[in-house]
């Protein structure tokens, strides 16, 4: 994309209401560009509309119309669509003369596509068409002698007419018209749609004989129609007397010689473009000469076979073929012939056709010619035996098959099963080929399967000649699976059942055993059946005692004298219908509860047993002795207790409890009755004599006495405790299970005071709590460890001494110490306890001993001191 020329444009000065056009003058460029027009300054854009008009042809600015907000400084903007790149023209004053407005007057069709357009097929047509004129004139478009494409579409206020992917039905001529109220204007172009040349046939490279005639015809489409024209070897080809014609894309060349050789172009062309079709002519000339596979043979054939000896010499031109037995010509008969294209035939050969054939071809360019030895044999016979057998599943044969051949031939033994090679290492060791003679093999089956039943063929093969025989094997087994079961009627309890018979595999079946699975059963179980016994003759019976409301599958499996075969494909899935329930809960018992209650538990029904939705149970208790019963429903089928609540009902009173079922189809059977007691009272009475007693920094031992009631047995006691500072709501809680009557309190904080208080609890709830004792924890043990400790050794014996300890204000007194001694390694310590500040330490054994003092408090044992290590020599 080039540069305007920097050259200043004048201004262009009109009245108000007259058209104008401002030109572009484009720079040099390439490939295609896109104009726009700035207004006064970038980025203001002059916007197209019916009285402004952009043209992308010229890239001049039409203004049909001026007003007086047309008065400015114009500029051409030019944008390559490759690259991008933009460039800007100088300015185009635009002003106003001050000499009158002009008055209305006719369009002016300034911008219009060219007379003739021509367009390629496919691609997309723009013509433009603009009129100067006051008022602002209206654009129309039509197809003269025709419709306007359906596809066509009218852009900027109708100034361009856009025909996209134009065909050549679009060809024709386009008037644009243009109109206001003072007249109009009409221009009229044509529009010409052409198409490139296309191959609809081309060229095969192509072989030929000397002297043979070759026809060459490409053919192309294209508007205009395409001529053709011919090249040999690149350069143009001329018609040659009779020999060479070309005529519509057709060449024909009679008796092609060598000189003919060569590469071939066909062009198809018309004015818009050229296409090229080419391909090789080879011109084949050569003596006769054999492949090596036909050069020296030896046929070895059967006596009354037929035998081909072959002879194609390849030869350029045909070469003429004769046929010599040893060194006569051959004479041909009904039994002996030449074929067409040169090889020999023997129909019902014998011993007379044994010998030497010589095969020649000769054309212009010279000769060449085979040599056939022919051997008659005797042919080949074979025996199979046996000829049919049956056997059973597992058993195994022998089958033996034996060769009457030629002495002078080699035989060959292939086994077939169904007309496939039996592949023996694939078969899992139930094939054995064993060879006993060299004219006899025999084929071992053990352990035969369902599968290897078939036709098994023994070929034997020699080089003159190939035979085949067949036996047919079956096999017995247990019968195959049944066809799928079908259900045919559904009680709650039964299920009519039918199927069709499987494969017998050459047994009969004797019986059928029909089995059913549902959620609740573990896999696949035999079901009772009516008839008791299914025969082999049967396909339906009854499977009874099902449960009601259960979704079943059913299949079915045969057997015979051989065995049970695979059961058939299971039936769709079926649910039996509603029915009352029979079956009632199990282990109706009491549990503990609160107070004035009675508890009664049972095991849940499965869902296999509840028979229909809507289940659920019927509790129903009376006092012992009483005759009427109270009944409540409970209406979750997977509950497994009641609770039955009455002020007036002392504790441990017996009553007698039932529990039944139903659902929605009706009630069904209660459990036995069995005898349960309401629950007891929480104890009523207070433990007594409670004593505290601090233990150490950390330990509160609890003691107490109970009083025994009738009413409220305890199943243990709970201590509460808290410290003196705190309110009892803050209590900790410790419990004890049974009769126990202590308890340890640990983990407490030392030298505090704590409040305690014990009460009875069981299943019915808590009684009331003791009078609080008080207690308070020992100060905690010296922080202090034994300081300077000096020792001296005396054999076996250790002396120690240590300054004493003296407790912080908030410790415990030091009541005496401790000496520890341990040989190093182990862990367990041994202790010797005193009052004073030394002590005597006996060393039994050999080795190192660590030692370590502390003292002794209430509070328990004070921080240890610094370890010493003594060595001990045991004397």
């Amino acid at each position: 994309l080039g540069n305007f020329s920097g050259r200043t444009r004048s201004a262009v000065s009109v009245r108000e209401g007259q058209g104008v056009v401002l030109m572009c003058s484009p720079p040099l460029h390439s490939p295609e560009i896109i104009y726009s027009w700035v207004f006064n300054e970038f980025p203001s854009f002059v916007a197209e509309d019916s009285r402004r008009f952009i043209s992308q042809e010229t890239g001049n600015l039409y203004i049909s119309k001026v007003q007086t907000s047309d008065v400015g400084s114009y500029i051409c903007l030019v944008k390559n669509t490759v690259t991008n790149a933009r460039v800007l023209s100088p300015p185009t004053p635009l002003t106003l003369r001050n000499d009158g407005v002009m008055g209305e007057y006719e369009p002016k069709i300034e911008v219009h596509f060219p007379y003739t357009v021509t367009a390629a097929r496919g691609t997309t047509v723009k013509m433009e068409c603009f009129a100067l004129g006051n008022p602002v004139p209206t654009i129309s478009w039509r197809k003269v002698n025709g419709h306007n494409p359906s596809k066509a579409r009218l852009r900027k206020s109708q100034a361009v007419l856009e025909i996209p992917n134009v065909q050549l039905e679009d060809a024709g001529m386009y008037e644009c018209k243009a109109e206001n109220s003072r007249g109009r204007n009409v221009f009229r172009g044509q529009l010409q749609v052409y198409t490139y040349p296309h191959w609809v046939e081309k060229l095969n490279d192509t072989q030929l004989d000397s002297g043979d005639q070759l026809r060459w015809e490409c053919k192309a489409t294209g508007k205009p129609r395409p001529t053709y024209r011919w090249l040999k070897n690149g350069v143009p080809l001329w018609p040659q007397q009779s020999r060479i014609e070309m005529v519509n894309g057709v060449l024909m060349i009679h008796s092609v010689n060598l000189s003919d050789a060569g590469m071939y172009q066909c062009l198809a062309e018309n004015k818009y473009n050229t296409i090229y079709a080419s391909a090789e002519l080879k011109i084949l000339a050569s003596a006769p000469t054999f492949p090596l596979n036909q050069r020296r043979k030896t046929i070895i054939i059967t006596k009354g076979q037929e035998v081909v000896i072959e002879c194609k010499p390849q030869a350029s031109p045909k070469p003429a073929i004769t046929w010599k037995k040893g060194d006569k010509a051959l004479r041909e008969s009904k039994r002996i012939t030449i074929l067409p294209h040169g090889s020999l035939r023997i129909l019902n050969a014998s011993k007379s056709d044994e010998g030497r054939y010589l095969c020649q071809g000769v054309n212009v360019f010279g000769s060449a010619e085979i040599i056939a030895s022919v051997s008659v044999k005797e042919p080949t016979r074979i025996e199979l035996t046996p000829k049919k057998i049956e056997l059973t599943v597992g058993e195994s044969i022998v089958l033996s098959c034996k060769a009457l051949h030629d002495s002078t031939l080699d035989v060959t033994f292939y086994w077939t099963l169904n007309g496939q090679p039996i592949d023996f290492e694939k078969e899992g060791g139930h094939f054995e080929s064993i060879k006993a003679q060299a004219s006899s093999a025999d084929l071992m089956i053990r352990n035969i399967l369902l599968m290897h039943a078939g036709r098994y063929g023994c070929r034997v093969q020699t080089a003159a000649d190939t035979v085949a025989d067949e036996t047919e094997l079956l096999v017995r087994g247990p019968p195959g699976p049944p066809g799928v079961v079908i259900v045919e009627e559904i009680t709650d309890t039964t299920a009519t059942l039918s199927w069709s018979p499987g494969a017998d595999n050459h047994s009969p079946i004797s019986l059928y055993n029909l089995q059913a699975r549902s959620p609740f059963s573990l896999g696949w179980q035999i079901v009772k059946t009516v008839p008791d016994m299914i025969s082999g003759d049967m396909e339906s019976a009854m499977a009874v005692e099902l449960n009601p409301w259960v979704e079943y599958e059913f299949r079915v499996v045969a057997t015979n004298k051989i065995g049970t075969g695979d059961p058939s494909a299971p039936s769709r899935v079926i649910r039996t219908n509603e029915a009352v329930p029979k079956t009632p809960p199990a282990n109706v018992s009491g549990r503990s509860g609160r107070r004035h209650e009675l508890v009664i538990a049972w095991e849940p029904v499965s869902e296999e047993f509840q028979n229909g939705e809507g289940f659920g149970y019927i509790v129903a208790f009376r006092p012992n002795g009483t005759r009427g019963w109270k009944e409540k429903m409970v209406t979750s089928s997977d509950a497994s207790k009641f609770i039955y609540r009455d002020e007036s009902v002392p504790p441990l009173t017996p009553f007698e409890v039932k529990v039944g079922v139903y659902n929605n189809k009706g009630d069904g059977p209660f459990s036995p009755i069995v005898v349960i007691c309401s629950a007891e009272g929480e104890p009523t009475a207070a433990p007594i004599d409670v004593k505290a007693t601090s233990l150490s920094v950390s330990e509160i031992l609890v003691a107490w006495k109970h009083i025994k009631e009738s009413l409220g047995r305890p199943q243990g006691f709970e201590v509460g405790y808290w410290k003196d500072m705190e309110q009892e709501e803050a209590a900790e809680k410790v419990k004890t299970e049974g009769n126990e009557s202590s308890i340890l309190l640990t983990g407490l904080e030392g030298n505090t005071l704590y409040h305690l208080t014990v009460r009875a609890y069981n299943a019915a709830g808590y009684g009331p709590p003791s009078t609080a004792v008080r207690a308070a924890t020992k100060k905690s043990p010296p922080s202090q460890a034994p300081s300077n400790i000096m020792w001296i050794q005396d054999g076996s014996h250790v002396s120690l001494g240590w300054e004493p300890v003296k407790p912080l204000a908030n410790e415990s007194d030091v009541m005496g110490y401790k000496v520890l001694f341990r040989q190093e390694g182990q862990s367990n310590s041994q202790v010797i306890e005193t009052q004073k500040t030394s002590a005597v330490v006996l060393l039994p054994d050999v080795g190192v001993y660590i030692i370590e003092v502390c003292a002794v408090s209430e509070g328990g044992d004070g921080t240890a001191s610094p370890q010493i290590r003594v060595p001990s020599f045991s004397g």
